[in-house]
């Protein structure tokens, strides 16, 4: 089969590797049907040195269940699953209180950290099946493909982000960060209820889409101008969330400007750094609090699949390109340039 692999910064190829098989008797074997590029892929993009063994790519999928392990007791051949972006057994004490990114079984994993399966490819075996994958009520070519494939992560992060937070009716949300997460950090916000968001973005394009999916304000200009603005539309006070959705330390510093008192910064863009201000001036004096980590998405597909499958929200919309795997490498250029969004990936 043909899967894709990033040998190093700037270098992805499509090429051929051996089909899987199953390994355990709790996997499952996906024929893929539709995944797509990350903005965390852009990291290792970006990034990543040379290696002898390149790296296989890939963490959202939806795909068809081709075979099952002996083990297996929830799927059956032919059903149409979505996976989320880590491996879970979904029966663990964390798996149990919601965090599947911190499953305790010894297979549990992210994607990005299984050496020889990924999600953009043809197929995949799917480790802890049962605990993973979750059933979907609708065709593998049905409209709502795209909507659906964001369970898989964005849509998940977004929410988790908003959640973790403490968005509700009552509070206003600022959200950094105009990439596929952010947008649909405004989206969840504003599904619960959050009564005034500003999103800080500098796209035009995608700004629209935040305003549509709920943003009330835009803010394009970024360090101490970009506060100064949310503050002069906040009553000079900030807000009482922050959702950054990009990671790097001038995101975490532009939210430690734009936060409440008594405030949270919710982090679920990847953060590209270990140490930041945490201290008297920055968090403490004022009673900030931190929230965040990579999203426990399994949690959460139960609980935002209907509103998909109903029309409420239509979190696909943050798809603006779609490839075939031999289009991929192009795809992240794209999105590295800012050319697309987010592709969407048929194999």
């Amino acid at each position: 089969m043909r899967a894709t692999l990033l040998y190093k910064a700037g270098d992805v190829r499509i090429e051929d590797v051996p089909d899987p098989v199953i390994e355990q008797p709790t996997d499952a074997l996906v024929r893929i049907t539709a995944s797509c590029i990350c903005g965390s892929d852009l990291w290792p993009y970006a990034t990543r040195t040379a290696h002898d063994v390149p790296a296989r790519m890939g963490h959202e999928f939806i795909g068809i269940v081709e075979d099952i392990g002996s083990e297996v007791t929830t799927l059956r051949k032919g059903d149409l699953v979505v996976a989320p972006f880590s491996v879970s057994d979904n029966t663990c004490a964390f798996c149990r209180d919601g965090l599947h990114t911190s499953c305790a079984h010894p297979q549990a994993d992210l994607w990005d950290g299984l050496a020889d399966e990924g999600g953009q490819a043809e197929a995949v075996r799917v480790p802890l099946a049962d605990g993973t994958l979750v059933k979907l009520p609708v065709a593998a070519d049905s409209a709502l493909v795209p909507s659906l494939l964001t369970l898989a992560d964005v849509l998940g992060t977004g929410h988790h982000a908003a959640v973790v937070g403490g968005v509700d009716e009552r509070t206003g949300v600022t959200v950094i960060g105009d990439g596929a997460v952010g947008l649909l950090s405004v989206l969840a916000a504003r599904r619960l209820g959050a009564e005034h968001i500003v999103l800080m973005g500098r796209h035009g394009t995608r700004t629209d889409l935040g305003r549509e999916f709920g943003a009330a304000e835009v803010v394009s200009a970024r360090g101490a101008e970009g506060i100064a603005a949310v503050r002069d539309l906040t009553g000079g006070h900030g807000t009482h969330v922050v959702i950054d959705a990009v990671g790097s330390m001038a995101a975490y510093e532009q939210a430690l400007g734009v936060v409440r008192r008594g405030g949270t910064i919710s982090r679920v863009g990847l953060p590209q750094y270990e140490q930041a201000p945490v201290g008297f001036a920055s968090l403490f004096r004022h009673n900030i609090r931190l929230a965040g980590g990579p999203a426990p998405v399994r949690a959460s597909i139960e609980q935002l699949l209907p509103d998909i499958l109903s029309g409420v929200i239509e979190p696909g919309k943050v798809f603006d390109a779609t490839t075939g795997l031999d289009g991929v490498p192009a795809g992240y250029q794209d999105m590295a340039d800012r050319n697309s969004l987010k592709v969407l990936i048929k194999p």
